[in-house]
């Protein structure tokens, strides 16, 4: 399939690497003739294509993202793919600044400025804030079938109990806005003391913002308080940031949960210390 995609775009590369940090698609690192480094992206679906190609549209302009170089619509066997320019710098880390965590604001912050567009027909994209709550239980439902043959029985029980009440407390949602679903540090690109800007836009959608502090809580922000406030400086300094200590641990617990399920489908040996590790966060919310 690769050499398909190279051969439809006529791309001349002196050398072409494998992206590791990618979960949801194939993408290569493409070195040119010339030295610069592009990437060429493949979904694993139609649909992730779909959305990923509306999200260039919607974002460009508006937040820092890639430059869409070329695209294609694919054919039976490819569902789809995509060239893009390379934002300099590498993924975000522990191992920075403040300054960054402020910048991280900002730009989630730009994003969640955006609206569902008036009078366009998105194909991709799903507007799910007009029906949030069952948005929200059916991805947690879908993943909980997954769940059943991981968790001993009666923790599986408990999980399902723990969610049917905690959602009851939740306020109600923020939006709509555009939401990346996946807004973690490997898709926010750092170079220096600067934000490049935000990659990977294949789950995104319209919905709450509440959604989308997860997994920059997860893996970034709880390290390091004073990330944190800096963070929320930058948030705030675009829009309101909603009370995230009411929220986050309704949606660390779904998250965690998700997860297990995730890593069911994709594979337990593979992911064993994605799974450890979400079942950590799980077992600590449910006791």
């Amino acid at each position: 399939m690769l050499n398909r995609v190279i051969q439809q775009f006529g791309l001349q590369a002196q050398s072409i690497h494998n992206v590791e940090d990618s979960h949801s698609s194939t993408v290569y690192r493409c070195i040119l003739n010339n030295g610069e480094n592009i990437f060429l992206k493949i979904p694993y679906t139609k649909l992730k294509y779909q959305r990923e190609l509306e999200a260039y549209g919607i974002l460009k302009g508006r937040v820092s993202i890639p430059e869409l170089l070329d695209y294609w619509s694919g054919d039976e066997e490819c569902p789809g793919a995509f060239l893009l320019s390379e934002l300099k710098g590498k993924p975000l880390t522990t191992e920075t600044s403040p300054t960054v965590a402020f910048q991280v604001g900002v730009l989630q912050a730009k994003m969640h400025t955006i609206q569902p567009p008036a009078g366009q027909v998105l194909t991709g994209i799903q507007n799910e804030f007009p029906n949030w709550s069952t948005f929200i239980e059916q991805q947690f439902y879908s993943f909980a079938e997954d769940v059943k043959d991981v968790l001993d029985e009666q923790l599986y029980k408990q999980a399902i109990g723990k969610f049917e009440e905690m959602k009851q407390q939740l306020p109600p949602p923020d939006g709509p806005s555009f939401v990346h679903m996946d807004f973690r540090p490997g898709n926010i690109i750092v170079d220096g003391n600067n934000v490049s800007g935000m990659i990977d836009f294949e789950s995104v959608r319209f919905g709450s913002t509440e959604i989308d502090f997860t997994k920059l809580y997860r893996d970034f922000l709880r390290f390091d308080p004073s990330f944190y406030k800096a963070y929320q400086e930058g948030y705030n300094s675009i829009r309101p940031l909603i009370d995230l200590e009411i929220v986050l641990p309704f949606y660390r617990f779904t998250d965690a949960f998700n997860s297990i399920g995730w890593c069911k489908r994709r594979g337990i040996e593979k992911n064993a210390l994605f799974l450890e590790e979400n079942l950590a966060i799980l077992q600590k919310s449910l006791r």
